[in-house]
């Protein structure tokens, strides 16, 4: 995470072919950690931050729940460091 001029926040995710073979299953978690930045913006300081998500293990099916929990933890850590 990262402060940035603009006043909007950015999400970049990397989730290579090495994690997730399938197109279909990465663009699935995709879509999960997308929808999970979007519902927990904490306030309008993250609307000023580029975030980058980066995944360094695959993802089950029947944990879509856990890795959207695991974001937001994530999230709210990075954003009480940098406050």
């Amino acid at each position: 995470m990262r402060p940035n001029e603009l006043g909007y926040a950015r999400l970049g995710l990397i989730v290579s072919k090495k994690i997730e073979r399938h197109a279909v299953r990465r663009n699935w978690i995709k879509r999960i950690l997308r929808e999970t930045f979007r519902r927990n913006r904490l306030n309008d300081q993250t609307n000023k931050k580029d975030w980058i998500i980066r995944l360094h293990r695959s993802v089950a099916r029947n944990e879509s729940i856990k890795l959207a929990t695991e974001t937001r933890l994530l999230m709210l850590q990075l954003q009480q460091c940098h406050d």
